[in-house]
């Protein structure tokens, strides 16, 4: 009896060991051709044998360079390309065969044993066999005839673009560049020829606007409260003279008192010569006969400075239909006489 229950058990142990051996993985390789010319491309296949539903891969191509996309073996001398193929059949009985095809391909001739390829499958893995390879230099001599280079390729569909010269798309930042130029440069051409400039000339500031800011400067400089009276007023009056040339077209830098007080009486402004005169009387009496005026008279001076360039500043054009004419005139009053000096 006991001899009888030992056979069976010994049955179901060896029956247990042979569905744990067919359980295994198993790795097959081997090559399309053992011989290989140089540089030439032949393909390296892997026959793994495994229970379905389980991951399983290379581990020497999981941990391949994607930038190279290939994997060196035999010092480099043997390239296997990661862009293989993988076709799965079913063997039944809940194992699978997976039909790896990898390219590979020699760049130094030699006779080559490659290594054994480890396949992993969650915590099981199998070795294949090793392979020879012998790979075969190209022969070539100076007599050898040369190959002419292939015809180009048409691109697969073809663009509106295709059929744009490559300079022009090469270059085309210049060619830009030189189309700006020259609209550009006829540009300024026509409004140097319009306006006599190419740049947009500034606004020269208006008499009154210079008179005005330069009797602001002298106020500024408190020249009669220091006792420099003789400068206040030579100031004062080349203010004034330099505002009556322009403004009215008198030359009265080149004038005396009297001649300004002339002019200004054949002029349209003949009604504000008094703040004129009140301001010359007082600076001849300062500059010549070296007189002292009292701060009122400072005060009027200026004051009537002030006045006589308010009073008779430019009245406003009023805008035409075309937007045009805005702004102040600036037409000197023509003098009623030629000449008009006495």
């Amino acid at each position: 009896m006991n001899q009888k229950i030992k056979l069976i058990f010994l049955a179901f142990a060896c029956i247990a060991s042979f569905l744990s051996a067919e359980a295994k993985v198993t790795v097959k390789a081997s090559l399309d051709s053992v011989n290989l010319l140089m540089g030439k491309l032949t393909t390296l296949n892997l026959e793994v044998v495994q229970d379905a539903g389980k991951p399983g891969g290379f581990p020497m191509f999981g941990s391949a360079d994607p930038s190279k996309g290939y994997v060196g073996v035999c010092g480099d001398s043997i390239e296997l390309r990661t862009s293989y193929k993988a076709d799965t059949v079913e063997l039944g009985s809940g194992r699978i065969q997976i039909n790896y095809a990898v390219p590979l391909q020699a760049f130094d001739s030699g006779t080559y044993r490659l290594p054994e390829f480890v396949y992993v499958s969650e915590s099981d893995s199998a070795r294949s066999n090793a392979l020879t390879l012998n790979v075969v230099p190209m022969n070539v001599t100076a007599d050898d005839p040369i190959a002419g280079f292939a015809p180009v390729a048409e691109p697969e569909g073809k663009s509106v673009f295709d059929a744009v010269p490559d300079w022009i798309v090469n270059y085309w930042w210049i060619i830009l560049a030189v189309i700006l130029a020259a609209a550009a440069g006829i540009w300024a051409m026509k409004r140097y020829r319009k306006e006599g400039t190419v740049l947009k000339k500034k606004p020269e500031p208006t008499p009154y606007e210079v008179a005005m800011s330069r009797l602001k400067e002298l106020k500024a400089k408190n020249l009669w409260e220091q006792g420099m009276e003789k400068e206040y007023f030579t100031d004062l009056t080349e203010i004034l003279r330099v505002y009556l040339d322009r403004r009215f077209g008198i030359n009265a830098m080149e004038m005396t008192s009297r001649e300004i007080m002339d002019h200004l009486y054949q002029s349209d402004v003949r009604d504000k010569r008094d703040y004129v005169r009140q301001i010359l009387s007082v600076a001849d009496f300062v500059k010549f006969a070296k007189v002292r005026p009292l701060p009122a008279d400072n005060i009027a001076a200026f004051e009537n400075a002030v006045k006589f360039v308010e009073e008779t500043k430019p009245a406003p054009v009023a805008e035409n239909a075309d937007g045009e004419g805005s702004g102040d005139s600036e037409k000197p009053v023509p003098d009623n006489k030629k000449g008009g000096e006495k």
